[in-house]
């Protein structure tokens, strides 16, 4: 090409370098060591002009170099890029996906003025990739114009083979720009493979890149070890102690079966000893099967993470990794409630006052996500598989991944129903809309679980099925309410403790809304401020279940206005509340 702009490095000692790039004794250029999120890069010394003003167009140009990617795994990235750009300072681009050219606000920004050729060795779908092993043509942007599979056509055959970028192996880049025909071509081949004559061809109107800039050609490498994460900028302001995948991975023995401590709608959670503290920890990792993505994982992080509170699993950091998010937790070594109310036969139970206390310590933890918070924060998935018990059986709330939060005085977004069957209130499973009220609702079945030491929904017969709380109130109807406590507790109980706990289970999962106390009401039950809730017949004289399984939830005993307010005068006589 005639006109081909034309610039040649004596050596790599030429180069200008910055980030973890060096020249090795051997005279190679490494542009990083294997340190995780590195960033290295590779200059040309002085500036090149592009742009010709006299004719208003792109100088014909040409680069070739050869490079080989070695990393101890075949999971390492994210690769390579040669680029062209007005500037040399990349302090404020991202590693991993970004390439250390953009990040999250500049990517797409037709201001930057960056032309990039990369080559790619992890699938992004953010970025649109084809694959983990391609080569995509760039402008103002990680989301390839046009990309292909790494490789080159046989100069012989004429057959396309492929090429592995992270093989450890040499191997011959080729880049070049046609002014007349504003074409870019890219080549590529082996190290020991002359120059194949059919490229790779892109028509383009670099022009509108590179017009009125002085830009520099610059070659830059980002490559990650085995264990490559991801950022974004809701991480910083939000962000707790971030954990290196790698360390998760040694921690789970590579989340080996034997550490799995169960699978829930999120993913599953393993057993964890981090190398270094020797802490033990829990770690949810998201599954390939679930039915929640990443957005509501984003949400847990932004529930918790400035959360804290002796009744709630403590989130002690994350890492993000491809498509994954990984979240560490507080081990808790006595598993869940529900272990131990349906449990293996002849298992240890709870006694009345470890049981007692549990329901304490979900009500002061869900009072301070209700009230105490900065941001009110709504669970939605309140239930004895989310209690978790510490080493002195104190119940923990954990499981925020259904977490809502929403600025005091707002109303929450109507969203789909999430939460679990039984404990969903009826105006949450009509709306969709969750409240602190609702969460109530769910406390009310955790209290009445917890005591009776039956599931919240149970098969009555091959073709009926019996709320837990309409079976209570039942009971209560009868004067026979007492008679509803776990029998394994074999009478072992404070009746007193046991009648409060029934009742206010029956208050808290009232089928009216406003008929429930709040949480700061119920604490002041529970610490027996004021005196055991009494309940009128008209107050409960309808079936929840029957609420719950009418689609326009209309009280089919149609409740009197003169009942509604003898229900909600008793909630209203008590104090604290907002």
């Amino acid at each position: 090409m005639g006109s081909t702009r034309s610039s040649t490095l004596a050596s790599t000692e030429d180069l200008s370098l910055d980030g973890g790039a060096r020249i090795m004794p051997s005279g190679l250029l490494e542009l990083t060591d294997g340190t995780v999120r590195q960033k290295g890069y590779a200059f040309h010394p002085s500036p090149l002009l592009f742009h010709e003003p006299s004719i208003g167009k792109v100088q014909s140009f040409s680069v070739s170099f050869v490079f080989a990617i070695l990393s101890t795994n075949p999971e390492s990235g994210h690769g390579l890029a040669f680029f062209i750009a007005p500037k040399k300072n990349f302090s404020g681009a991202f590693p991993t996906q970004y390439m250390g050219l953009f990040n999250n606000h500049t990517n797409g920004d037709p201001n930057s003025h960056i032309f990039a050729v990369e080559l790619d060795t992890i699938q992004n779908y953010d970025m649109r990739d084809i694959n983990g092993n391609h080569v995509g043509i760039n402008i103002n942007s990680l989301r390839s114009m046009q990309s292909f599979d790494a490789g080159y056509y046989d100069n012989n055959s004429g057959i396309f083979k492929k090429l592995t970028l992270a093989s450890h192996k040499a191997m011959q880049v080729w880049v070049s720009y046609t002014r007349e025909t504003t074409q870019v071509d890219v080549t590529m081949a082996p190290l020991d493979v002359a120059k194949p004559i059919l490229a790779i061809s892109v028509p383009i109107a670099i022009v509108v890149l590179l017009a009125a800039v002085s830009a520099t050609i610059f070659v830059h490498v980002w490559r990650n070890r085995r264990y490559s994460e991801l950022s974004d900028d809701w991480e910083v302001e939000y962000g707790p102690h971030r954990f290196s995948y790698k360390d998760l991975f040694d921690a789970t023995e590579g989340f080996n079966d034997k550490n799995l401590l169960g699978t829930g709608g999120f993913g599953m959670v393993y057993k964890g000893l981090l190398p270094i503290s020797r802490l033990e920890v829990a770690v949810k990792r998201v599954s390939h099967d679930s039915n929640q993505g990443m957005k509501e994982f984003i949400a847990e992080i932004v529930s918790i993470g400035h959360v804290q509170h002796r009744n709630l699993v403590h989130l002690l950091g994350y890492c993000r990794r491809k498509d994954e998010l990984l979240l560490v937790y507080d081990y808790m070594p006595n598993g869940s409630v529900d272990q131990y109310l349906y449990g293996k036969e002849g298992k240890t139970t709870l006694d009345w006052t470890q049981r007692f206390q549990i329901i304490k310590g979900v009500a002061s933890g869900l009072l301070y996500l209700h009230e105490e918070c900065e941001k009110v924060i709504i669970h939605r998935d309140i239930k004895a598989s989310n209690v978790l018990l510490d080493n002195e059986i104190n119940g923990r709330i954990g499981d925020f991944g259904l977490a809502r939060l929403y600025d005091h005085g707002v109303n929450p977004e109507t969203t789909h129903v999430v939460g679990t069957f039984g404990y969903i209130a009826p105006e949450l499973a009509r709306t969709g809309k969750a409240t602190p009220l609702t969460d109530v609702f769910a406390f009310g079945m955790f209290i009445l679980e917890v005591t009776c030491g039956q599931r919240p929904i149970r098969q009555h017969t091959e073709h009926t099925e019996i709320l837990l709380v309409d079976w209570v109130l039942e009971h209560w109807n009868k004067g026979s309410l007492i008679d509803t406590v776990d029998i394994r507790l074999q009478g072992e109980y404070d009746v007193d403790e046991a009648c409060l706990a029934l009742k206010l289970g029956l208050l808290c999962s009232h089928p009216v809304t406003y008929a429930r106390p709040s949480m700061r009401q119920a604490m002041q039950y529970l610490n027996k401020e004021f005196p055991t809730p009494e309940l009128t017949r008209t107050h409960l004289s309808f079936s929840t279940l029957a609420l719950m399984q009418n689609d326009e939830f209309i009280n089919p005993y149609k409740i009197s206005q003169s009942s509604m307010k003898t229900s909600l005068s008793t909630i209203s006589s008590l104090s604290g509340g907002r």
